[in-house]
């Protein structure tokens, strides 16, 4: 096994000691799951040493040859309080200008100097989107509303941590999906999801919280890569208010049954966790009558949702002036004015209407984005142009 980050000296001392019993060395290499030369270099560190030579060793260099001298680096401070407006690239050309002879500081040096020395403001951080609840549907019917989330990690066995995305009904309780994952990326869910929809059709809306990879606070409205997709695919995104997770009430009391029946013991391993999870589907879904449906079974009251999944849609904006391309900085170019939108929306089209003399209206989808007004050269995104209007539920 590979050390443990919590005990390494006691691994350690184990290896060592084995090997001190006369045990062989590219055996215990194995078991310990290191490499032979990672364990002749301990062997030798306790020969030299003793048990000292296992403790931990910095690997910072004992010897800094390229360090900054302390006269350079007073020259520069002194410089900086004469032009206390200058940063680094003038003042390292005016080092340059001044003492051709000395060896000349890269701009990253002197910065790095300045910084130290309390010379540099930190800037301030740019104005995040607040995880804010968006207006949540009463669903009547089956795929009216799907509910999603990561139940909280747990370890397995072999001491690796399990994140099981889950995915289920809102109306049926029919559990649609529960994927052992090794983390919370987001590129493994696309799949997913996308196994899900061809199996089952496409739901009204989903319901997430705020967390990610279903929403992100470093976006604009809190868009990421899988909340597009579900927008380009013509589902309603629901986001519960942050720190209230009974919005997703019938979706958390699933989470305790699933912890309770496929968690407690965990598999040893995510393929061992996955056929766990797959035998609890089976038996919460078709098996395990349900009180809050009249005692039915979730697949009695589910049925197969009538939109199937046939792939993202092109997008056509005929009613506009304009079709551009979000780029992949997240940016359109109107004019020569390069306009900042959201990276989340990179490579996707978006419509440009002229509401009024200079004054554009960008649209994503049916979604009004902002506006960019061509004499100031600045664009005013909407509030949340992707938040659901109750009139569209009723």
């Amino acid at each position: 096994m590979p050390w443990k980050e919590t005990s390494v000296m006691d691994e350690r001392m184990k290896f060592i000691g084995r090997l001190l019993a006369g045990e062989k060395m590219a055996p215990l290499c194995r078991e310990f799951g290191i490499s032979r030369v990672t364990g002749h270099k301990l062997w030798k560190r306790y020969k030299e040493d003793g048990t000292k030579g296992l403790q931990y060793r910095s690997r910072a260099p004992h010897k800094r040859p390229n360090q900054l001298p302390f006269e350079i680096e007073k020259l520069i401070l002194d410089l900086k309080k004469k032009h206390p407006k200058w940063g680094a690239p003038k003042l390292r050309e005016l080092v340059r200008k001044k003492y051709p002879t000395i060896k000349l500081p890269a701009v990253s040096t002197v910065h790095s100097v300045l910084h130290k020395n309390g010379f540099v403001k930190n800037r301030g951080q740019r104005s995040k989107y607040k995880a804010s609840a968006s207006y949540l549907s009463i669903p009547q019917h089956p795929n009216d509303l799907w509910c999603t989330d990561f139940k909280g990690q747990f370890r397995m066995k072999n001491q690796m941590y399990c994140y099981p995305l889950t995915l289920s009904d809102f109306v049926s309780r029919f559990v649609i999906s529960c994927e052992a994952l090794s983390s919370i990326e987001v590129d493994p869910c696309f799949a997913i999801y996308e196994e899900a929809f061809k199996r089952y059709g496409l739901p009204t809306a989903i319901r997430s919280d705020n967390g990610v990879p279903f929403a992100s606070g470093n976006s604009a409205w809190n868009l990421t890569r899988l909340s597009v997709w579900w927008i380009r695919l013509g589902i309603k995104l629901e986001r519960i208010e942050p720190g209230k997770p009974q919005q997703n009430g019938r979706h958390e009391r699933m989470h305790r049954t699933l912890k309770l029946e496929a968690t407690q013991p965990p598999g040893s391993n995510l393929l061992q966790q996955q056929e766990m999870f797959d035998t609890f589907i089976k038996e919460f879904n078709y098996d395990r009558p349900h009180q809050a449906i009249g005692m039915k079974c979730p697949a009695d009251v589910h049925k197969q949702s009538t939109r199937p999944y046939k792939g993202l849609p092109d997008v056509y904006y005929p009613d506009h002036e304009r079709t551009l391309t979000i780029s992949s900085c997240g940016r359109v170019c109107i004019g020569k004015q390069k306009v900042h939108i959201t990276k989340a929306l990179r490579n996707q089209p978006v419509g440009l209407k002229e509401v009024d003399c200079g004054i554009w209206q960008v649209d994503f989808m049916e979604y009004t984005l902002g506006f960019f007004d061509e004499n100031s050269n600045k664009f005013t995104p909407t509030d949340d142009p992707f938040g659901l209007q109750l009139d569209k539920w009723i």
